[in-house]
């Protein structure tokens, strides 16, 4: 990996309470440590360190080192904002892609599983009445069941709605890194896993 290509690569930010808040770049990072503004985190001890005493660990097995002309220093890939205590906004885009994710590409009338083409989008109030495009009035179903139920609304008797919708609650940033670090594990790892399938309803 070229040093041009790891100072691309991403790194997580955490703010002061060690809660993870989004990515940055590995050369965004270093600037911000470099600045003063972070510390960077070794994920295998916890400790935190400056910039210069980072750089001084620059001789690390298995970890990514950028060399400029004046110093080397580690890629972070963990950081620890200092003078902040910014907390993560979980948005995630309303799109299909989402709306099949968030409900595991799963009829949400019969229980179905059919292949992806087989698959549609439904609007539970249909937008014949009024019905808005939204996380909770939109969720995936089959096409059969998509026809019976046609533009029937959720007091129909024959409209049995599995889970009530709701708006998921990921956090963008991991949900675009899926494959994240090894070592992002301990931070992001557990309200990835256990929040994006929380999907029991109210």
């Amino acid at each position: 990996m070229t040093g041009k290509s790891i100072l691309s690569q991403p790194t997580l930010v955490l703010n002061r309470s060690w809660q993870a808040i989004c990515t940055t770049t590995v050369r965004h990072a270093i600037v911000l440590a470099y600045n003063g503004r972070a510390k960077i985190i070794a994920t295998d001890t916890y400790e935190l360190h400056d910039f210069q005493s980072w750089a001084d660990l620059s001789t690390m097995e298995e970890t990514p080192v950028i060399h400029s002309v004046c110093f080397s220093i580690p890629a972070p890939e963990v950081l620890l904002l200092t003078n902040t205590n910014v907390y993560p906004q979980p948005r995630v885009v309303f799109s299909r892609r989402n709306i099949f994710k968030r409900d595991r590409y799963t009829c949400q009338y019969c229980g179905a599983r059919p292949p992806v083409p087989e698959l549609t989008i439904d609007h539970i109030i249909p937008r014949s009445k009024k019905g808005r495009s939204t996380w909770e009035n939109c969720v995936v179903s089959c096409r059969q069941c998509n026809e019976r139920k046609g533009n029937r609304t959720p007091d129909h008797p024959e409209v049995d709605l599995r889970v009530k919708p709701k708006r998921p609650l990921w956090l963008p940033f991991v949900t675009q890194n899926t494959k994240f670090p090894a070592s992002w594990e301990k931070f992001v790892g557990e309200l990835y896993w256990n929040v994006e399938l929380d999907q029991s309803g109210d």
